[in-house]
This record gives structure tokens, C-alpha cells and sequence, in this order.
């Protein structure tokens, strides 16, 4: 007589116990676990809609919420034993829940399969990291704006190049970080769109012949519908593409905000200060204090990119419907929900405790005669067409860097032997103040703009939280 594995749920089909290694090599349950939570959600829901349609009795479905609950607390509670033996969470529940309330522990897989399960599981799992990711977006946002409210008016450059381009305010300069992880926050909303629909029922590929009320279930768990094919249901992983790269662009933005704050804490820039709980030492320089927090972050960006890459080529050459190849899903899926939220948390945390140096800002563009454009543009309003005013103001510069002098440091006979159209009122463009003051339309530097920006900001906030 042929022996087989019994330890093992779904082990009858075969004549000889599974390969060690191959047990090991094959087994997600060292990673998959993490969804335990959502897989009892859905059981939950799959045996109350199999109850309400007559396909198990009220007291197997009570028997069966009774049992997960159970299992639910013991994970909780860190007293769940997990089995390798058993492959993966789903099936670790289902053999517990058999020892806990007998037969019909196994009753709860009638008309589903691991296939639809687990697509059904990610889904609910990535949907709740969503909220919590939305959350520290939120926080960030808020942070970034209270402190470009206390620097609406606080003079820096603004570069291009990473040359000294026209003078901006610091907080105009955060309010273009924020506007980055606004179109962040609305790509996971949209995320979530296709996101929440639901595939269980759709079995291992084709349905199943039982009775099911798939909207029930839908309702249940709270996803806008069911799916709509079942070969598609099983096998689709859109959207944890969709989201890894939606996390990408997250972490894109946060490797350029790190880049500007390592640039900033620097000596040659000396910005800005980062708080000494965000930094490190040097193990030989005792004078260095290093801005560990952006450049980890600047580092983690590549690693979420990489997962999106991934997770493209996991799924580039597959047939329908599901494959074994899926189960390489989780891991980049779950690194990336961990390393983000990280990282947004430490940006969180930081950002309401960065101390800008006005003084040595509002040098900075003192230097690279930053108003360069605007005695261009008061030529123009004089009349002057603006390539000859270009032209012009170009051959001012030209004195400036022989003569080691800024625009606004030019005597008026200097200025005026380059066109006669400049008059004293031309200081007034000149100056740095004068300068961001000027640029009062709407996306402009000016601090009472950037003041009205701050505030539609946070009802933008506001009104997202209150939905």
C-alpha cells in the first residue's frame, strides 16, 4: 500500500511525503503569515455568505467564527505554533481550526481555493497598509507645511542647474515638496480604486458550482464589488504592481528631498541643521555629524524600485491562470509596505525639527546674481525688447564678476551706461526682497502666496481626513 503525508491538508494525491528541501524551497509561511489576520477576515466572511446561502448550517458557520476568533487571539497573542509542514498561512489556520471545532473546520474551503483566497488575502492586507501609508503622508504634509509657514518669508536661492538661478523663500521651496507627495497621496487613493475589488469566489480558475452570493461577500469585506472573471481574478497582480509603483514614486521624491537636506547640512551649503537624533558620528572624525537619515533613505529609494522591476518580470511571462511563480509576490510586496512607511515615518519625525540658517541663505543668494532676471524684466516693462534686455543685462553680469560686485551693488552711472532706461527706482528689482516679492501670482515665490498656499493646503488636508 502507497503511504502518504498526512500531516498535510491537501496531501492524498500523492503516493510519497514531500522532499525535505523541496518542503522548505516551497513553503511561504515564514512570510505569508503576516496576512493572517486578513485570511481569518475573509474566512469570516466566506463561511457567514456560505451559511446565508444554505451551504453550511448556522451552527457549522458559529462553529467556524468561533474557532478563527480563537486562532485570531492565539496569533495575537503570539501562541499560534506555525507548521511548515503546512505550506502557508491559509492552510496553518485551516489545520488548526480542524483541531479546535472537528469537521467542520473543514467545511470553510467549500467553494473557494487557495488561488482566489490569497489574492483575496493581499488585497485586504494592502488595502489596510494603504491607510496606515496615507497616515504618515498626512503627517509628513503637515509637517512640511508648518514649517514652510514659519519660512514663508525666509530668502534662499533657487537653482537650476545647481547653480544660483533667482532668489525664492525657503517656504516656497517645502510647499514644491509638498505638492510632490500630494500627487503621491492621490496615486494610492486611486491605487485603491481598482484595488478593492474583490476575487473570491472565483475558486481556483473557472467558479464553482455552489450557490455563492459573491456581492454578499463583497459587502462583507467591504470591496466596491466582485470581480468580474475568474481567470483574471486568481491570476491578476495589477495592483500590487500598481501600488509598488506608486511607492516608487514616493520614494523617488523622498531620495530627492534627502538629496537637497545632505547638500544643505553640508559645509559648502550650511543651509540647515538636522536634529542630533536624526544623525551620527564618525568613528574617527570627531567633529563630523553625518545626515544618516536622508542617506539611508536616498539609499532605500533604489531598493523599492528594484522591487517594482520584480515584480514586472514576475509576472511578464505567465499564462493564465494562477502559477506557483505568484508566491514571489509577497516578499518584494511586503519589503516595499515596510521600507515606506519607514521611511515616511522618519521623515515625519525629522522634518518639524530642521533649523534654517536665514543668514547664510539669504547669502547665498546674495551671490550668482540671483536677480539677474528681474533687471531683465524691469527693462522689459520699459519697453525694451527682452532678447536686447538679455543682452544687456548680460554685459551687467559681466562687470559684476570683474568688479566682484553683486547687481544691486552697481552704482546707477554704472548701470545706466548699458541702456539709459534704467532709472534709481531699478534697486528696488534688485534687491532680494524686492525680488520674491514680486512673484505674486498664483505658484509663486512671493510669501503672501506662499502664506495662501499654506492655507489651501490644509484644507486640501482637512477635507481628505474628513471623507
Amino acid at each position: 500500500m502507497n503511504t502518504v503525508n498526512s500531516e498535510k491538508l491537501s496531501s492524498a494525491r500523492f503516493s510519497e511525503a514531500t522532499n525535505a528541501f523541496v518542503e522548505i524551497f516551497t513553503a511561504s509561511v515564514d512570510f505569508d503569515k503576516r496576512m493572517a489576520q486578513q485570511d481569518i477576515q475573509g474566512s469570516i466572511a466566506h463561511a457567514t455568505m456560505l451559511a446565508a446561502c444554505n451551504i453550511l448550517t448556522e451552527q457549522e458557520r458559529d462553529d467556524i467564527i468561533r474557532g478563527l476568533t480563537q486562532i485570531s487571539e492565539e496569533i495575537t497573542s503570539g501562541a499560534f505554533v506555525w507548521s511548515i509542514k503546512q505550506e502557508d498561512v491559509h492552510m496553518n489556520i485551516e489545520a488548526r481550526l480542524t483541531d479546535l471545532i472537528g469537521i467542520a473546520g473543514k467545511k470553510l474551503h467549500t467553494g473557494r481555493s487557495r488561488n482566489d483566497q490569497v489574492a483575496t488575502d493581499i488585497r485586504l492586507y494592502l488595502r489596510y497598509e494603504i491607510s496606515q501609508i496615507s497616515a504618515e503622508l498626512n503627517r509628513l504634509q503637515n509637517a512640511i507645511l508648518a514649517l514652510a509657514e514659519q519660512h514663508a518669508a525666509t530668502i534662499m536661492p533657487g537653482f537650476t542647474h545647481l547653480q544660483v538661478a533667482q532668489p525664492i523663500t525657503l517656504g516656497h521651496h517645502l510647499m514644491a515638496w509638498f505638492e510632490m507627495l500630494n500627487r503621491d497621496y492621490d496615486r494610492l487613493q486611486d491605487c485603491c480604486k481598482r484595488l478593492n475589488i474583490m476575487p473570491l469566489g472565483a475558486a481556483a480558475l473557472a467558479g464553482t458550482s455552489y450557490p455563492i452570493d459573491r456581492h454578499l461577500t463583497a459587502e462583507l469585506l467591504g470591496f466596491s464589488r466582485p470581480s468580474a472573471n475568474s481567470l483574471d481574478s486568481v491570476s491578476d497582480r495589477d495592483f500590487a504592481i500598481e501600488f509598488t509603483a506608486a511607492a516608487s514614486l514616493i520614494m523617488m521624491h523622498l531620495s530627492r528631498f534627502s538629496e537637497e537636506l545632505v547638500l544643505w547640512t553640508s559645509a559648502q551649503f550650511d543651509f540647515i541643521s538636522l536634529p542630533d537624533a536624526f544623525c551620527t558620528g564618525s568613528s574617527i572624525m570627531p567633529q563630523k555629524k553625518n545626515p544618516d537619515v536622508p542617506e539611508l533613505v536616498r539609499g532605500k529609494s533604489g531598493r523599492v524600485t528594484g522591487h517594482l522591476v520584480s515584480l514586472l518580470m514576475l509576472m511578464k511571462s505567465q499564462p493564465l491562470a494562477y502559477n506557483k511563480d505568484n508566491q514571489e509576490d509577497k516578499e518584494p510586496l511586503f519589503d516595499t509596505v515596510d521600507t515606506l512607511i519607514n521611511c515616511l515615518r522618519a521623515y515625519a519625525d525629522m522634518v518639524p525639527h530642521i533649523e534654517a540658517k536665514k543668514t547664510n541663505m539669504y547669502n547665498a543668494a546674495k551671490r550668482g546674481f540671483a536677480t539677474a532676471t528681474d533687471l531683465a524684466d524691469y527693462l522689459v516693462r520699459k519697453g525694451m525688447a527682452f532678447r536686447d534686455a538679455h543682452e544687456i543685462v548680460g554685459l551687467a553680469v559681466r562687470l559684476g564678476i570683474e568688479s566682484s560686485r553683486d547687481l544691486s551693488e552697481l552704482s546707477l552711472a554704472e548701470l545706466q551706461e548699458f541702456s539709459p532706461l534704467i532709472t534709481d527706482e531699478v534697486f528696488d528689482c534688485l534687491s532680494l526682497e524686492g525680488s520674491v516679492a514680486a512673484r505674486k501670482h498664483i505658484g509663486g515665490t512671493a510669501p503672501d502666496t506662499v502664506r495662501a498656499a499654506i492655507a489651501t493646503a490644509r484644507e486640501q488636508i482637512m477635507a481628505r481626513n474628513l471623507v
